[in-house]
């Protein structure tokens, strides 16, 4: 046996994959993993065929073809008010998730300090640790999920690399205000710390709000690593595709990792995103589209004894247990699945020092049918 020493040696199996185990085991109606039931739009899948045998079968370039970064600079510019360089300020990546890992990586070296705002999506600070950063931990309140700037002021040292955000954010659903940007803006002019902006739920976000985007804010924009995803816009999860967007000089060194962590990445899914991205309505109407899935999930366990406020965005619901319960949300979680065939997400798992407040996350990606069942079982619980 070779002896080994771990450089991850807090980081066992993953809760997604504990309750997606155990859904399956049970044969439980699973609204514990983020990812759509149902399928993509047809015409993405046909101009996918189409790429296929027009022979884009080989390396795409390192940065992603450039038709796609094109559409994304329009998509930006449209959107968000802020041009970027599709030559050298656009990369495409296996997802979303390789964006944060990349960036993370050609970025933090040991003993350099990343502001973390828990409960936060579990793959940022295994990748800060990796590279021998170190987690500096911000919990986000009870129930609103707010941000205490000050809070975040007084973590701010000459050791600070990297702020982590997410807007939308996962779990809670929330939104980050035009006020917190501003602060935010305000917190870290004059320093040289990054920003990496997981916007990856930026097209669902719902009752006629805005999404926040870095790109919006110059003082930001001109230190910010946009991360996104084709995969949770298009309903490709599995296609773990997504891209990176950033000042030149950010984005030479995250290309410096990129290029020899992935290379490329898939070509043919390249084509058709991109022919399929320059139809608008294809992400203007994310937002209706799961606002209607979000409605018709509250609206089905109107009788439950859950409580919630509704998600601001994402494509997650966060249900409060405290009157039905006080088990830990863990327990109440593996029971539900154990003996009312139903799968969540308990959120003590992202939150610093696993701070319990009754609080479970449901996936409302689903089809109706889907959540119909869903609502019966939470209606009787």
């Amino acid at each position: 046996m070779i002896d080994h020493s771990s450089k991850l040696p807090n980081v066992g199996t993953t809760i997604f994959a504990i309750m997606g185990q155990m859904a399956a085991q049970h044969n439980a109606v699973n609204l514990s993993q983020g990812f759509p039931n149902f399928g993509a739009d047809p015409k993405l899948l046909e101009l996918v065929n189409r790429a296929l045998h027009e022979g884009h079968n080989q390396y795409a370039p390192m940065q992603g073809i450039y038709p796609l970064r094109e559409l994304i600079t329009d998509k930006m510019q449209s959107l968000y008010g802020k041009a970027y360089d599709p030559e050298r300020e656009i990369t495409i990546t296996a997802g979303a998730t390789q964006a944060i890992f990349t960036a993370i990586s050609a970025f933090i070296r040991p003993d350099d300090e990343v502001i973390v705002f828990k409960p936060a999506y579990d793959c940022y600070e295994p990748a800060i640790e990796l590279y021998g950063g170190k987690v500096i931990p911000v919990q986000l309140s009870t129930t609103d999920f707010k941000i205490d700037w000050k809070a975040v002021q007084s973590k701010v040292n000459a050791a600070t690399k990297m702020v982590i955000i997410n807007s939308p954010h996962n779990p809670s659903g929330t939104l980050l205000s035009k006020e917190d940007m501003l602060q935010l803006e305000n917190l870290l002019q004059g320093t040289n710390i990054i920003l990496l902006s997981d916007e990856v739920y930026e097209h669902i976000v719902f009752d006629n709000s805005s999404h926040e985007s870095a790109a919006k804010y110059p003082n930001l924009a001109s230190r910010s690593l946009i991360c996104a995803s084709f995969g949770k816009t298009f309903h490709v999860t599995g296609w773990k595709l997504g891209y990176v967007i950033g000042p030149k000089e950010l984005m030479k060194e995250f290309q410096r990792v990129h290029q020899y962590n992935v290379f490329s990445v898939n070509h043919p899914m390249q084509r058709a995103v991109g022919t399929y991205l320059k139809d608008e309505s294809h992400y203007r109407s994310l937002g209706k589209f799961y606002q209607e899935k979000r409605d018709y999930f509250l609206k089905g366990i109107g009788t439950s004894r859950f409580t919630f406020n509704p998600s601001k965005g994402t494509y997650f619901q966060i249900l409060e247990y405290a009157t039905i319960t006080d088990e830990s949300d863990i327990d109440f979680s593996k029971r539900l699945i154990q003996e009312h065939k139903i799968a969540s997400i308990p959120i003590s798992v992202f939150n610093l020092n696993h701070e319990d407040h009754r609080q479970l996350r449901f996936c409302f990606a689903k089809t109706e049918d889907t959540l119909d069942k869903a609502a019966e079982i939470l209606n009787k619980i």
